[in-house]
């Protein structure tokens, strides 16, 4: 059975000739998604504008399937419709009128006005671009420039990707200014897509924050088996600040270095409740320390 999504990438390849470059693919997905009442992919301000890491990873899926190529060149990567699956057919109506909009309104656009129109149209996904300044003027460049957040307070965030995209999750440290993700998982590893710690290094960086991984303020997963209600997780947490937390206080004082060099991080792991991660007993400790001049935020889903 394939994904609705990848239905989606496919039909819009084939709609446009089987043919389009990795940019002008992702500009075209996300206009898609900007008409869609639930959106199929979520977004992120890339180097070169909007950008689905699953859509990416979505196209490098069905490269290793045979149905389409990806071929790398010097100006960037060509995607190439190989073979039309018959399980890619039964588009909603109105995906399928989307896409034939898109063709109608996008089809002979060059892609450079391409990307400019996605940049004037949607300022914040350019805020990472190294294009804009090649493509807009300086009254649109203050536009997407308005759309970044900047702030002088430091900060002590704390986040779980439980429930979210690695877009979604993204997009929650860009706008709260974070610039320094500190994963205290003790084994960053993620069934999840994205969450794996090169994936999420990666994705960190290609908008300009910082990956550390503090494996040390980690917890056991063995430990984490049979937590049922809230006193079971407080009990865990209450041995993990008597033996792991107070052993490794070298690194929570590390963590605390981090704070001061760069004003604003996160500490991350998987829960979206921080009463059911440890992570919320390494913000205590961060918190209950000396001389501390940030503040201390949850960012929980559906808001932040």
């Amino acid at each position: 059975m394939m994904y609705y999504r990848r239905k989606l990438i496919l039909n819009l390849l084939d709609r446009f000739d089987g043919n389009l470059t990795a940019k002008r693919f992702q500009k075209l997905l996300f206009l898609m998604t900007r008409s869609q009442e639930k959106k199929a992919f979520d977004f992120v301000p890339y180097k070169y504008g909007c950008y689905s890491f699953q859509a990416s990873q979505d196209l490098h899926t069905m490269a290793g399937q045979g149905f389409l190529q990806i071929i790398e060149k010097s100006g960037g990567s060509e995607i190439v419709l190989k073979s039309m699956p018959g399980e890619a057919s039964g588009l909603t109506l109105m995906d399928s009128a989307i896409i034939d909009m898109l063709l109608a309104q996008y089809g002979s656009l060059p892609q450079d006005e391409l990307i400019k129109q996605t940049y004037i149209k949607y300022p914040f996904y350019a805020i990472r671009s190294v294009l804009a300044k090649n493509l807009l003027s300086q009254e649109e460049l203050s536009r997407v420039h308005a759309q970044e957040r900047h702030f002088d307070e430091p900060a002590l965030f704390t986040i779980g990707y439980e429930g979210l995209s690695l877009e979604k999750y993204i997009n929650k440290l860009l706008i709260n200014d974070v610039r320094v993700l500190c994963d205290v998982r003790k084994n960053a590893y993620s069934q999840k897509y994205g969450f794996t710690k090169g994936t999420l290094k990666m994705a960190c960086e290609g908008v300009g924050i910082k990956y550390v991984h503090v494996p040390q303020l980690g917890i056991e997963s063995e430990e984490r088996q049979e937590l049922k209600t809230q006193a079971d997780y407080d009990r865990l947490f209450e041995r993990y600040e008597a033996t792991t937390l107070k052993s490794n206080w070298g690194y929570l004082l590390q963590v605390r270095e981090i704070i001061r060099e760069n004003g604003r991080i996160a500490l991350t792991c998987f829960e979206a409740d921080p009463r059911q991660c440890h992570r919320s007993r390494v913000a205590k400790a961060l918190m209950a320390l000396q001389d501390r001049d940030y503040k201390l935020t949850n960012l929980l889903n559906g808001i932040n």
